[in-house]
Protein backbone atom coordinates (compact mmCIF):
# COMPACT_ATOMS: atom_id res chain seq x y z
CA UNK A 1 0.00 0.00 0.00
CA UNK A 2 1.40 3.28 -1.04
CA UNK A 3 0.99 6.32 1.25
CA UNK A 4 0.70 9.74 -0.44
CA UNK A 5 1.83 12.74 1.51
CA UNK A 6 0.43 16.08 0.45
CA UNK A 7 2.42 19.07 1.53
CA UNK A 8 0.46 22.33 1.64
CA UNK A 9 2.43 25.46 1.08
CA UNK A 10 1.10 28.39 3.10
CA UNK A 11 2.52 31.77 2.25
CA UNK A 12 3.77 33.58 5.31
CA UNK A 13 3.56 37.38 4.95
CA UNK A 14 6.80 39.21 5.19
CA UNK A 15 7.48 41.81 7.83
CA UNK A 16 7.15 44.45 5.15
CA UNK A 17 3.69 43.19 4.25
CA UNK A 18 2.61 43.14 7.89
CA UNK A 19 3.84 46.67 8.51
CA UNK A 20 2.20 47.87 5.31
CA UNK A 21 -1.15 46.33 6.27
CA UNK A 22 -1.01 47.86 9.73
CA UNK A 23 -0.10 51.25 8.28
CA UNK A 24 -3.09 51.20 5.95
CA UNK A 25 -5.51 50.67 8.84
CA UNK A 26 -4.09 53.26 11.23
CA UNK A 27 -6.60 56.02 12.19
CA UNK A 28 -3.97 58.68 11.40
CA UNK A 29 -2.50 59.63 8.07
CA UNK A 30 1.07 58.41 7.46
CA UNK A 31 3.36 60.02 4.89
CA UNK A 32 7.02 59.03 4.35
CA UNK A 33 9.51 60.88 2.12
CA UNK A 34 13.23 60.72 1.43
CA UNK A 35 15.56 63.38 2.67
CA UNK A 36 16.57 65.96 1.70
CA UNK A 37 14.37 66.54 -1.39
CA UNK A 38 11.15 64.96 -0.18
CA UNK A 39 10.45 62.28 -2.80
CA UNK A 40 7.36 60.26 -1.83
CA UNK A 41 8.06 56.79 -0.41
CA UNK A 42 4.73 55.85 1.15
CA UNK A 43 1.33 57.29 2.09
CA UNK A 44 -1.47 55.28 3.73
CA UNK A 45 -5.17 55.19 3.02
CA UNK A 46 -6.06 57.53 5.89
CA UNK A 47 -3.67 60.16 4.52
CA UNK A 48 -5.54 60.05 1.21
CA UNK A 49 -8.89 60.28 3.00
CA UNK A 50 -7.85 63.32 5.02
CA UNK A 51 -6.51 65.17 1.98
CA UNK A 52 -9.37 64.07 -0.25
CA UNK A 53 -6.83 63.02 -2.89
CA UNK A 54 -3.99 60.56 -3.43
CA UNK A 55 -0.41 61.27 -2.42
CA UNK A 56 1.58 62.76 -5.30
CA UNK A 57 4.96 61.29 -6.30
CA UNK A 58 5.69 64.18 -8.66
CA UNK A 59 6.03 66.79 -5.89
CA UNK A 60 9.10 67.56 -3.81
CA UNK A 61 10.01 69.93 -1.01
CA UNK A 62 9.39 73.57 -1.91
CA UNK A 63 6.14 72.86 -3.76
CA UNK A 64 4.00 71.02 -1.20
CA UNK A 65 1.64 73.89 -0.29
CA UNK A 66 0.19 74.53 -3.78
CA UNK A 67 0.20 70.83 -4.69
CA UNK A 68 -1.84 69.77 -1.66
CA UNK A 69 -3.76 73.07 -1.20
CA UNK A 70 -2.21 73.75 2.21
CA UNK A 71 -3.29 77.07 3.73
CA UNK A 72 -3.03 78.92 7.03
CA UNK A 73 -5.99 79.38 9.37
CA UNK A 74 -6.74 82.72 7.69
CA UNK A 75 -6.73 81.17 4.20
CA UNK A 76 -3.28 82.25 2.99
CA UNK A 77 -0.86 79.80 1.23
CA UNK A 78 1.07 77.94 3.91
CA UNK A 79 4.76 78.98 4.00
CA UNK A 80 6.97 76.13 2.80
CA UNK A 81 9.66 76.85 5.43
CA UNK A 82 7.12 76.18 8.21
CA UNK A 83 5.97 72.79 6.87
CA UNK A 84 6.76 69.81 9.16
CA UNK A 85 9.05 68.06 6.60
CA UNK A 86 11.29 71.14 6.30
CA UNK A 87 11.32 71.86 10.04
CA UNK A 88 12.19 68.24 10.94
CA UNK A 89 15.21 68.40 8.62
CA UNK A 90 16.34 71.75 9.98
CA UNK A 91 15.75 71.10 13.68
CA UNK A 92 16.73 67.38 13.59
CA UNK A 93 14.05 66.45 16.10
CA UNK A 94 10.34 65.59 16.28
CA UNK A 95 8.28 68.68 15.48
CA UNK A 96 4.58 69.37 15.94
CA UNK A 97 2.54 71.65 13.67
CA UNK A 98 -1.17 72.30 14.32
CA UNK A 99 -2.03 75.33 12.22
CA UNK A 100 -2.29 73.68 8.79
CA UNK A 101 -5.59 73.81 6.92
CA UNK A 102 -6.20 71.62 3.85
CA UNK A 103 -8.56 72.93 1.20
CA UNK A 104 -9.73 69.63 -0.29
CA UNK A 105 -10.80 69.27 -3.95
CA UNK A 106 -14.41 68.68 -2.82
CA UNK A 107 -14.46 72.12 -1.13
CA UNK A 108 -14.24 70.84 2.43
CA UNK A 109 -11.66 72.55 4.65
CA UNK A 110 -9.86 70.23 7.08
CA UNK A 111 -7.68 71.24 10.02
CA UNK A 112 -4.77 68.87 10.74
CA UNK A 113 -2.14 68.35 13.39
CA UNK A 114 1.13 66.90 12.08
CA UNK A 115 4.04 65.21 13.87
CA UNK A 116 7.24 64.92 11.80
CA UNK A 117 10.10 62.63 12.85
CA UNK A 118 13.49 62.48 11.13
CA UNK A 119 14.91 58.94 10.62
CA UNK A 120 18.59 57.88 10.98
CA UNK A 121 21.71 59.95 11.36
CA UNK A 122 22.47 61.39 8.92
CA UNK A 123 18.77 61.80 8.13
CA UNK A 124 17.61 59.59 5.26
CA UNK A 125 13.82 59.86 5.62
CA UNK A 126 11.11 61.86 7.38
CA UNK A 127 7.92 60.22 8.67
CA UNK A 128 4.90 62.46 9.23
CA UNK A 129 1.69 61.47 11.04
CA UNK A 130 -1.41 63.57 10.26
CA UNK A 131 -4.55 63.76 12.48
CA UNK A 132 -7.84 65.43 11.50
CA UNK A 133 -8.56 67.98 14.26
CA UNK A 134 -11.37 69.87 12.49
CA UNK A 135 -13.90 69.20 15.26
CA UNK A 136 -11.41 70.24 17.92
CA UNK A 137 -10.64 73.49 16.11
CA UNK A 138 -14.34 74.26 15.60
CA UNK A 139 -15.03 73.58 19.28
CA UNK A 140 -12.17 75.90 20.29
CA UNK A 141 -13.47 78.59 17.97
CA UNK A 142 -16.99 78.28 19.36
CA UNK A 143 -15.58 78.46 22.91
CA UNK A 144 -13.56 81.54 22.06
CA UNK A 145 -16.57 83.25 20.47
CA UNK A 146 -18.71 82.38 23.49
CA UNK A 147 -16.07 83.78 25.86
CA UNK A 148 -15.78 86.93 23.75
CA UNK A 149 -19.56 87.43 23.90
CA UNK A 150 -19.49 86.86 27.66
CA UNK A 151 -16.66 89.36 28.13
CA UNK A 152 -18.52 91.90 26.00
CA UNK A 153 -21.70 91.36 28.01
CA UNK A 154 -19.79 91.76 31.29
CA UNK A 155 -18.09 94.92 30.04
CA UNK A 156 -21.41 96.37 28.90
CA UNK A 157 -23.01 95.42 32.22
CA UNK A 158 -20.27 97.16 34.19
CA UNK A 159 -20.52 100.31 32.11
CA UNK A 160 -24.31 100.07 32.29
CA UNK A 161 -24.27 100.02 36.08
CA UNK A 162 -22.17 103.18 36.09
CA UNK A 163 -24.37 104.82 33.46
CA UNK A 164 -27.52 103.97 35.41
CA UNK A 165 -26.18 105.57 38.57
CA UNK A 166 -25.15 108.72 36.70
CA UNK A 167 -28.55 108.93 35.01
CA UNK A 168 -30.37 108.57 38.33
CA UNK A 169 -28.44 111.42 39.94
CA UNK A 170 -28.70 113.56 36.84
CA UNK A 171 -32.48 113.10 36.77
CA UNK A 172 -32.68 114.53 40.29
CA UNK A 173 -30.84 117.66 39.11
CA UNK A 174 -32.98 117.99 35.98
CA UNK A 175 -36.15 117.72 38.08
CA UNK A 176 -35.06 120.63 40.26
CA UNK A 177 -34.32 122.85 37.25
CA UNK A 178 -37.55 121.84 35.49
CA UNK A 179 -39.87 122.55 38.43
CA UNK A 180 -38.16 125.84 39.33
CA UNK A 181 -38.43 127.03 35.71
CA UNK A 182 -42.12 126.06 35.62
CA UNK A 183 -42.81 127.90 38.87
CA UNK A 184 -41.09 131.08 37.64
CA UNK A 185 -42.87 130.88 34.28
CA UNK A 186 -46.27 130.69 35.99
CA UNK A 187 -45.83 134.16 37.54
CA UNK A 188 -43.67 135.81 34.85
CA UNK A 189 -45.44 138.50 32.78
CA UNK A 190 -42.54 139.56 30.56
CA UNK A 191 -42.99 137.62 27.26
CA UNK A 192 -39.24 137.55 26.61
CA UNK A 193 -38.45 136.13 30.03
CA UNK A 194 -41.31 133.63 29.75
CA UNK A 195 -39.82 132.46 26.43
CA UNK A 196 -36.43 132.03 28.07
CA UNK A 197 -37.99 130.00 30.89
CA UNK A 198 -39.74 127.92 28.25
CA UNK A 199 -36.36 127.30 26.62
CA UNK A 200 -35.04 126.06 29.95
CA UNK A 201 -37.95 123.61 30.10
CA UNK A 202 -37.15 122.41 26.56
CA UNK A 203 -33.53 121.88 27.58
CA UNK A 204 -34.59 119.79 30.56
CA UNK A 205 -36.79 117.66 28.26
CA UNK A 206 -33.85 117.02 25.94
CA UNK A 207 -31.68 116.22 28.95
CA UNK A 208 -34.33 113.80 30.18
CA UNK A 209 -34.24 112.01 26.81
CA UNK A 210 -30.50 111.59 27.24
CA UNK A 211 -30.86 110.10 30.72
CA UNK A 212 -33.65 107.81 29.51
CA UNK A 213 -31.22 106.56 26.90
CA UNK A 214 -28.67 105.89 29.63
CA UNK A 215 -31.26 104.07 31.74
CA UNK A 216 -32.37 102.08 28.72
CA UNK A 217 -28.80 100.95 28.14
CA UNK A 218 -28.30 100.25 31.84
CA UNK A 219 -31.52 98.16 31.83
CA UNK A 220 -32.80 100.17 34.79
CA UNK A 221 -36.05 100.69 32.92
CA UNK A 222 -38.44 97.73 32.98
CA UNK A 223 -40.88 97.05 30.17
CA UNK A 224 -44.54 97.24 31.15
CA UNK A 225 -46.04 93.78 30.96
CA UNK A 226 -48.74 94.45 28.38
CA UNK A 227 -49.05 93.10 24.82
CA UNK A 228 -48.01 95.65 22.20
CA UNK A 229 -48.32 95.26 18.44
CA UNK A 230 -44.92 96.07 16.95
CA UNK A 231 -46.57 96.57 13.56
CA UNK A 232 -48.90 99.14 15.15
CA UNK A 233 -46.01 101.02 16.77
CA UNK A 234 -44.10 101.24 13.47
CA UNK A 235 -47.23 102.33 11.61
CA UNK A 236 -47.87 105.12 14.13
CA UNK A 237 -44.31 106.36 13.66
CA UNK A 238 -44.32 106.40 9.83
CA UNK A 239 -44.81 110.14 9.52
CA UNK A 240 -42.26 110.96 12.21
CA UNK A 241 -39.70 108.60 10.68
CA UNK A 242 -40.25 110.03 7.21
CA UNK A 243 -39.57 113.54 8.52
CA UNK A 244 -36.40 112.27 10.18
CA UNK A 245 -35.01 110.98 6.85
CA UNK A 246 -35.32 113.79 4.29
CA UNK A 247 -33.95 112.80 0.89
CA UNK A 248 -33.74 109.11 1.87
CA UNK A 249 -35.98 106.39 0.44
CA UNK A 250 -37.77 104.83 3.40
CA UNK A 251 -39.58 101.51 3.00
CA UNK A 252 -41.78 99.45 5.32
CA UNK A 253 -42.42 95.70 5.23
CA UNK A 254 -44.59 94.79 8.21
CA UNK A 255 -44.96 91.05 7.70
CA UNK A 256 -45.08 89.82 11.30
CA UNK A 257 -48.26 87.88 12.03
CA UNK A 258 -50.77 88.91 14.72
CA UNK A 259 -49.57 92.53 14.35
CA UNK A 260 -46.15 91.47 15.64
CA UNK A 261 -47.37 91.26 19.21
CA UNK A 262 -44.74 91.29 21.95
CA UNK A 263 -44.91 91.99 25.67
CA UNK A 264 -43.37 95.40 26.16
CA UNK A 265 -43.51 99.11 26.78
CA UNK A 266 -44.67 101.13 23.79
CA UNK A 267 -42.50 104.14 24.62
CA UNK A 268 -39.36 102.00 24.86
CA UNK A 269 -40.17 100.18 21.62
CA UNK A 270 -40.64 103.55 19.92
CA UNK A 271 -37.20 104.54 21.16
CA UNK A 272 -35.68 101.35 19.73
CA UNK A 273 -37.26 101.97 16.33
CA UNK A 274 -36.22 105.62 16.24
CA UNK A 275 -32.64 104.88 17.30
CA UNK A 276 -32.27 102.16 14.65
CA UNK A 277 -33.66 104.39 11.91
CA UNK A 278 -31.45 107.34 12.91
CA UNK A 279 -28.45 105.02 12.90
CA UNK A 280 -29.39 103.86 9.38
CA UNK A 281 -29.84 107.47 8.27
CA UNK A 282 -26.32 108.28 9.42
CA UNK A 283 -24.99 105.20 7.61
CA UNK A 284 -26.36 106.19 4.20
CA UNK A 285 -25.48 109.89 4.51
CA UNK A 286 -27.63 112.26 2.48
CA UNK A 287 -29.14 109.67 0.15
CA UNK A 288 -29.82 105.96 0.02
CA UNK A 289 -32.42 103.45 1.08
CA UNK A 290 -33.56 102.43 4.55
CA UNK A 291 -36.11 99.69 5.16
CA UNK A 292 -37.99 98.87 8.37
CA UNK A 293 -39.27 95.30 8.57
CA UNK A 294 -41.09 93.07 10.99
CA UNK A 295 -41.35 89.31 10.58
CA UNK A 296 -41.81 86.09 12.50
CA UNK A 297 -38.93 83.78 13.44
CA UNK A 298 -38.83 80.31 14.95
CA UNK A 299 -35.42 79.84 16.57
CA UNK A 300 -33.82 76.63 17.75
CA UNK A 301 -30.96 78.54 19.42
CA UNK A 302 -29.61 82.06 19.72
CA UNK A 303 -28.06 83.33 16.46
CA UNK A 304 -24.28 82.99 16.58
CA UNK A 305 -23.48 86.72 16.33
CA UNK A 306 -26.37 87.99 18.46
CA UNK A 307 -25.81 89.78 21.77
CA UNK A 308 -28.28 88.97 24.51
CA UNK A 309 -29.65 85.85 26.10
CA UNK A 310 -32.41 84.10 24.17
CA UNK A 311 -33.16 80.47 23.46
CA UNK A 312 -35.42 78.37 21.30
CA UNK A 313 -38.91 79.70 20.65
CA UNK A 314 -41.10 82.06 18.64
CA UNK A 315 -39.86 85.61 18.14
CA UNK A 316 -40.93 88.80 16.44
CA UNK A 317 -37.99 90.28 14.56
CA UNK A 318 -37.58 94.01 13.98
CA UNK A 319 -35.07 94.75 11.22
CA UNK A 320 -33.75 98.09 9.99
CA UNK A 321 -31.47 97.77 6.98
CA UNK A 322 -29.56 100.33 4.94
CA UNK A 323 -27.44 100.35 1.80
CA UNK A 324 -24.61 102.38 3.32
CA UNK A 325 -20.92 101.54 3.55
CA UNK A 326 -21.35 98.83 6.20
CA UNK A 327 -19.59 98.45 9.53
CA UNK A 328 -15.89 97.44 9.52
CA UNK A 329 -15.29 94.06 11.16
CA UNK A 330 -13.09 95.58 13.87
CA UNK A 331 -15.92 97.89 15.00
CA UNK A 332 -18.84 95.46 15.06
CA UNK A 333 -18.29 94.38 18.66
CA UNK A 334 -18.03 98.01 19.81
CA UNK A 335 -21.12 99.58 18.27
CA UNK A 336 -23.21 98.73 21.36
CA UNK A 337 -20.79 100.33 23.81
CA UNK A 338 -22.11 103.57 25.32
CA UNK A 339 -20.45 106.75 24.04
CA UNK A 340 -18.78 104.89 21.16
CA UNK A 341 -19.45 106.78 17.94
CA UNK A 342 -17.82 107.20 14.56
CA UNK A 343 -19.46 110.63 14.19
CA UNK A 344 -17.03 112.85 16.05
CA UNK A 345 -17.19 116.04 14.00
CA UNK A 346 -19.78 118.61 12.97
CA UNK A 347 -23.24 119.59 14.23
CA UNK A 348 -24.54 116.01 13.86
CA UNK A 349 -21.85 114.61 16.16
CA UNK A 350 -23.18 111.43 17.76
CA UNK A 351 -23.60 110.75 21.49
CA UNK A 352 -22.79 107.05 21.14
CA UNK A 353 -25.92 106.08 23.09
CA UNK A 354 -28.28 105.10 20.27
CA UNK A 355 -27.36 101.45 19.80
CA UNK A 356 -26.36 101.03 23.45
CA UNK A 357 -29.92 102.02 24.32
CA UNK A 358 -31.31 99.57 21.75
CA UNK A 359 -29.34 96.74 23.35
CA UNK A 360 -30.36 97.69 26.88
CA UNK A 361 -34.07 97.86 26.01
CA UNK A 362 -33.91 94.62 24.00
CA UNK A 363 -32.33 92.77 26.92
CA UNK A 364 -34.84 94.23 29.39
CA UNK A 365 -37.51 92.72 27.11
CA UNK A 366 -35.69 89.34 27.22
CA UNK A 367 -34.51 89.81 23.64
CA UNK A 368 -31.29 90.11 21.70
CA UNK A 369 -29.67 92.25 18.98
CA UNK A 370 -27.69 91.17 15.93
CA UNK A 371 -25.54 93.06 13.42
CA UNK A 372 -25.59 91.65 9.89
CA UNK A 373 -23.33 93.14 7.20
CA UNK A 374 -23.77 92.42 3.49
CA UNK A 375 -21.58 89.80 1.81
CA UNK A 376 -19.72 92.51 -0.10
CA UNK A 377 -19.14 94.50 3.11
CA UNK A 378 -21.74 97.12 2.13
CA UNK A 379 -25.06 97.70 3.78
CA UNK A 380 -26.03 96.84 7.34
CA UNK A 381 -29.04 95.18 8.93
CA UNK A 382 -29.61 95.65 12.64
CA UNK A 383 -31.92 92.95 13.91
CA UNK A 384 -33.81 92.92 17.23
CA UNK A 385 -35.34 89.64 18.44
CA UNK A 386 -38.26 89.97 20.87
CA UNK A 387 -40.25 87.03 22.31
CA UNK A 388 -43.63 86.70 20.59
CA UNK A 389 -46.60 87.19 22.91
CA UNK A 390 -49.27 84.56 23.27
CA UNK A 391 -52.14 87.01 23.67
CA UNK A 392 -53.54 89.86 21.54
CA UNK A 393 -52.07 93.36 21.64
CA UNK A 394 -53.79 96.32 23.21
CA UNK A 395 -55.12 98.97 20.86
CA UNK A 396 -52.44 101.52 19.89
CA UNK A 397 -52.67 104.78 21.75
CA UNK A 398 -51.17 108.23 21.88
CA UNK A 399 -50.37 109.96 25.14
CA UNK A 400 -52.22 113.08 26.16
CA UNK A 401 -51.07 115.69 28.67
CA UNK A 402 -53.67 116.51 31.27
CA UNK A 403 -54.24 120.22 32.10
CA UNK A 404 -52.94 121.53 35.42
CA UNK A 405 -55.53 121.44 38.17
CA UNK A 406 -55.02 123.19 41.47
CA UNK A 407 -55.33 121.15 44.61
CA UNK A 408 -55.78 121.47 48.35
CA UNK A 409 -54.43 119.69 51.37
CA UNK A 410 -50.98 118.88 52.70
CA UNK A 411 -48.39 116.77 50.89
CA UNK A 412 -45.49 115.10 52.73
CA UNK A 413 -42.42 115.25 50.45
CA UNK A 414 -39.77 112.63 51.33
CA UNK A 415 -36.42 112.90 49.51
CA UNK A 416 -32.83 112.93 50.73
CA UNK A 417 -31.78 115.41 48.02
CA UNK A 418 -32.51 118.98 49.23
CA UNK A 419 -32.66 120.34 45.67
CA UNK A 420 -35.36 117.85 44.70
CA UNK A 421 -37.21 118.19 48.01
CA UNK A 422 -37.33 121.99 47.93
CA UNK A 423 -38.20 122.29 44.24
CA UNK A 424 -41.02 119.73 44.52
CA UNK A 425 -42.39 121.45 47.62
CA UNK A 426 -42.32 124.86 45.92
CA UNK A 427 -44.02 123.48 42.79
CA UNK A 428 -46.78 121.91 44.88
CA UNK A 429 -47.34 125.14 46.80
CA UNK A 430 -47.58 127.00 43.49
CA UNK A 431 -50.63 124.89 42.52
CA UNK A 432 -52.42 125.23 45.87
CA UNK A 433 -51.02 122.51 48.15
CA UNK A 434 -49.32 122.91 51.51
CA UNK A 435 -46.18 120.85 52.08
CA UNK A 436 -44.19 119.19 54.83
CA UNK A 437 -40.68 117.99 54.06
CA UNK A 438 -38.67 115.01 55.31
CA UNK A 439 -35.07 114.24 54.37
CA UNK A 440 -35.18 110.54 55.32
CA UNK A 441 -37.50 107.65 55.89
CA UNK A 442 -37.16 107.87 59.68
CA UNK A 443 -37.95 111.61 59.69
CA UNK A 444 -41.04 110.95 57.55
CA UNK A 445 -42.26 108.27 59.94
CA UNK A 446 -41.87 110.69 62.85
CA UNK A 447 -43.92 113.31 60.96
CA UNK A 448 -46.74 110.82 60.31
CA UNK A 449 -46.71 109.60 63.92
CA UNK A 450 -47.42 113.18 65.02
CA UNK A 451 -50.83 112.86 63.36
CA UNK A 452 -50.45 115.40 60.54
CA UNK A 453 -53.55 115.60 58.33
CA UNK A 454 -52.18 114.60 54.91
CA UNK A 455 -53.69 114.49 51.43
CA UNK A 456 -50.84 112.37 50.01
CA UNK A 457 -47.22 111.33 50.52
CA UNK A 458 -44.52 111.70 47.84
CA UNK A 459 -41.83 109.10 48.55
CA UNK A 460 -38.42 108.82 46.87
CA UNK A 461 -37.39 105.23 46.19
CA UNK A 462 -33.60 105.51 46.58
CA UNK A 463 -32.47 107.00 49.90
CA UNK A 464 -29.63 106.20 52.31
CA UNK A 465 -30.61 104.43 55.51
CA UNK A 466 -34.25 103.49 55.10
CA UNK A 467 -34.90 103.08 51.38
CA UNK A 468 -38.26 103.67 49.73
CA UNK A 469 -39.62 100.12 50.13
CA UNK A 470 -38.74 99.87 53.82
CA UNK A 471 -40.17 103.32 54.49
CA UNK A 472 -43.40 102.51 52.68
CA UNK A 473 -43.97 99.29 54.62
CA UNK A 474 -43.80 101.24 57.91
CA UNK A 475 -46.00 104.06 56.57
CA UNK A 476 -48.58 101.56 55.34
CA UNK A 477 -49.05 100.35 58.92
CA UNK A 478 -49.35 103.91 60.25
CA UNK A 479 -51.72 105.58 57.78
CA UNK A 480 -54.10 105.02 54.87
CA UNK A 481 -52.89 108.20 53.14
CA UNK A 482 -52.13 107.48 49.44
CA UNK A 483 -48.42 107.16 48.67
CA UNK A 484 -46.93 108.21 45.31
CA UNK A 485 -43.50 106.74 44.59
CA UNK A 486 -40.92 108.77 42.67
CA UNK A 487 -37.52 107.74 41.33
CA UNK A 488 -34.69 108.85 39.10
CA UNK A 489 -35.01 105.41 37.49
CA UNK A 490 -37.84 104.47 35.18
CA UNK A 491 -40.27 101.68 36.04
CA UNK A 492 -38.14 98.67 36.97
CA UNK A 493 -38.61 95.45 38.90
CA UNK A 494 -37.90 97.04 42.28
CA UNK A 495 -40.42 99.80 41.61
CA UNK A 496 -42.99 97.24 40.46
CA UNK A 497 -42.54 95.29 43.69
CA UNK A 498 -43.40 98.39 45.73
CA UNK A 499 -46.38 99.17 43.48
CA UNK A 500 -47.64 95.64 44.04
CA UNK A 501 -47.50 96.27 47.80
CA UNK A 502 -50.10 99.03 47.48
CA UNK A 503 -48.37 102.26 46.39
CA UNK A 504 -51.00 104.38 44.62
CA UNK A 505 -48.89 105.68 41.70
CA UNK A 506 -45.39 106.09 40.33
CA UNK A 507 -43.70 109.07 38.64
CA UNK A 508 -40.30 108.93 36.99
CA UNK A 509 -37.97 111.91 37.42
CA UNK A 510 -37.77 114.37 35.85
CA UNK A 511 -41.54 114.89 35.72
CA UNK A 512 -43.49 118.02 34.88
CA UNK A 513 -45.76 119.99 37.18
CA UNK A 514 -48.66 118.80 34.98
CA UNK A 515 -47.75 115.18 35.67
CA UNK A 516 -47.42 115.85 39.39
CA UNK A 517 -50.82 117.57 39.53
CA UNK A 518 -52.39 114.68 37.62
CA UNK A 519 -51.18 111.87 39.89
CA UNK A 520 -52.34 113.75 43.00
CA UNK A 521 -55.98 113.86 41.83
CA UNK A 522 -57.29 110.99 43.94
CA UNK A 523 -60.90 109.89 44.07
CA UNK A 524 -62.59 110.56 47.37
Amino acid sequence: MTTRVVVLSIAVPSEHDIIHALGEDLPVGIWVARAPHGELVYANRTFNQILGMGARDDVQAGAYAPAYNLVTTDGQPYPEERLPFVRALQEKRVVEVDDIMIQRPDGVRVAVRAYARPVNEPITHVIIAFADITREVEAQRARAESEARLQLAQRLEAVGTLAGGIAHDFNNLILGVKLIAAELAATERDPRRRAQLGLIDDITERSALLTRSLLGFARQGKHRAIPVGLNDVVAMMRELLSRSLPGIELGFELDASQRGTVVGDQSQLEQVIMNLVVNARDAVGGSGRVCVRTRDAELTEMPQDAIGSIGAGRYVVLEVSDDGHGIPAELRTRVFEPYFTTKTQGPERGTGLGLATVLGIAESHHGAVEVDVGLDGRGTTLRVFLPAAGRPAAAPHKREVAPIERGTGTILVIDDDPIVRNSVANALEAIGYQTVEASSGREAIEQVERGIDLHAILLDMVMPGMAGKETYLVLRDLTRVPVVLMSGYTLNEEVQQILDLGVRAFVSKPYSIETLASVLRFEA
